[in-house]
């Protein structure tokens, strides 16, 4: 069975992590997790970008070897995907000599179909970029340090591929999402497509892969760095390792790297005649006060800071929830510490403590036995259909879907009155209980990809030891411990 293989860009170390590395990777471990809920397996791969200008000029700069430099850098990845309990299946760095052996390949392969050549080029190149870029780039004054360079490289055949790459794109409606971007690419495919420089002479930039065929020239970043896609995976070193995973499910990117992925890689794939992933989705920036987070600006949140604060879970929430997929976002403390008390303080974690309350303070701190299994909460829970959500990257729908249940079950709570009722009918209340504790079970197993550990705390304090999405596995009988509040409000 092929796995759901789910990716996210590859991050560039020449600085440290910030909260848009945070989110599109809890984005990917989300999906992963929700995947393997809904019982599909499924490979994450995340990793680092190591080669390239920008680091060999980081790495001079702090008088150390481009490798030191990287090998400083990467355990601040490591160390805060970690603290953001991220479940990757792969971490791949393209130092490793498991990578660069793939990429050599590739090249030869690439080559050796005739879609290599050499020429001489004069043109500006943007430093910053890492890449030359056309006269029109330059007078858009967003490319820094910009200098003409006139020199001798490897050119990919990049344009032999338009027209079947604007037939891919326009017969695929999934392959480029959301449909703004696709629309974005095809635009960019409307004037004739240059050739892709995919070399850089030792002489200026010796810090990347070998070119395998002249040994003069390393490869550039960008078709270095794409290649982890397949290298992992071990594309040309095990083929039915390989087919287990390719084509990705889906390449989760931040906009601002769109072309690269949808122009770039797609016709790399073609030249190996490699199929294309299934769908390359963009998502927006996280934005402050109306304006991207940039070093430049000042206005960069640390997830680290946040996470210290308010907890992990806490933050992954707000990641998700407050993100449409394919849209900006804006990041405020207002808008973190509102969604926080609203959804998590208010709506679930007083549920908790009621449901809980009741049933240690009138049950003997064990759950009541449940005399229907067929009643108004346990209908609601198949209007939940997670896989559609997926399928489709509405997280935001998915997580408001699962908190309208939430808010539902307080309504059945607060329409029965089981607090009232026990002193009527035990048996009654228990039943009301039981319903309200096994819909907070399964709402909590789908909250779960989201916020992993609290989700832990809340089934721990139900006495539950089931992950199913099925009404029923709540066992009726069982001891459940005194609980803290899971989320304690925020005083503003």
């Amino acid at each position: 069975m092929k796995s759901y293989y789910i990716t996210t860009p590859i991050y560039y170390v020449n600085d440290k992590p910030h909260i848009g590395h945070a989110y599109t990777t809890i984005l990917a471990d989300t999906l992963a997790r929700f995947q393997r809920l809904v019982e599909q397996e499924s490979f994450f791969l995340t990793g680092l970008d190591e080669h390239g200008l920008k680091v060999q000029q980081a790495a001079e700069k702090n008088g150390m070897s481009a490798k030191d430099h990287c090998d400083k850098m990467a355990p601040a990845f490591l160390e805060l995907w970690d603290k953001l309990n991220i479940q990757y299946s792969d971490f791949i760095r393209t130092t490793e000599d498991r990578h660069v052996k793939i990429v050599q390949n590739v090249l030869n392969e690439v080559h050796e179909n005739g879609d290599i050549y050499q020429d001489e080029y004069e043109g500006w190149y943007s430093v910053a970029e890492e890449r030359f870029i056309t006269d029109k780039e330059l007078d858009s004054g967003l490319f820094r340090e910009a200098k003409k360079i006139k020199e001798r490289n490897y050119f990919f055949k990049m344009s032999k591929y338009q027209d079947a790459l604007i037939e891919k794109i326009e017969k695929n409606e999934n392959f480029i999402q959301p449909t703004t971007r696709k629309n974005e690419v095809l635009g960019f495919l409307k004037q004739d497509l240059s050739d892709l420089c995919i070399s850089r002479p030792k002489s200026r930039l010796e810090w990347g892969i070998e070119i395998p065929f002249d040994k003069d020239y390393v490869t550039y970043v960008w078709f270095d760095a794409l290649i982890n896609y397949i290298s992992a995976p071990k594309y040309s070193e095990d083929d039915n390792h390989f087919k287990q995973f390719w084509p990705a499910d889906v390449h989760l990117i931040g906009k601002d790297i769109l072309t690269t992925h949808s122009v770039y890689w797609s016709t790399m794939l073609m030249s190996l005649n490699i199929p294309l992933p299934k769908t390359i989705f963009a998502h927006g920036w996280w934005l402050t006060d109306e304006k991207k987070m940039s070093k430049s600006l000042g206005n960069v949140v640390s997830p680290l800071t946040l996470v210290d604060k308010f907890g992990v879970d806490a933050v992954r929430y707000y990641l998700m929830s407050e993100m449409v997929l394919g849209s900006d976002a804006t990041f405020s403390m207002e808008s973190f510490i509102k969604r926080y008390n609203s959804d998590l303080a208010n709506d679930l974690g007083n549920l908790v403590s009621r449901v809980s309350t009741l049933i240690n303070r009138n049950f003997d701190s064990t759950i009541p036995l449940s005399k229907d299994s067929n009643n108004d909460l346990s209908n609601e829970i198949s209007n939940i259909n997670i896989k559609d959500k997926l399928d489709n990257f509405q997280m935001d729908r998915l997580i408001q879907n699962i908190m309208d249940f939430v808010r539902s079950i307080n309504g059945y709570m607060e329409k029965n009155q089981p607090w009232k009722l026990v002193k009527e009918d035990k048996k009654l209340a228990g039943n009301v209980l039981y319903n309200a504790a096994e819909s907070l079970r399964i709402a909590t197993v789908m909250l779960s990809p989201i916020m992993p550990e609290k989700c832990k705390e809340i089934l721990n304090a139900l006495g539950a030891t089931s992950s199913s999405l099925d009404w029923g596995n709540l066992k009726s009988g069982e001891k459940i411990p005194e609980s803290n509040p899971i989320f304690p409000r925020i005083i503003e």
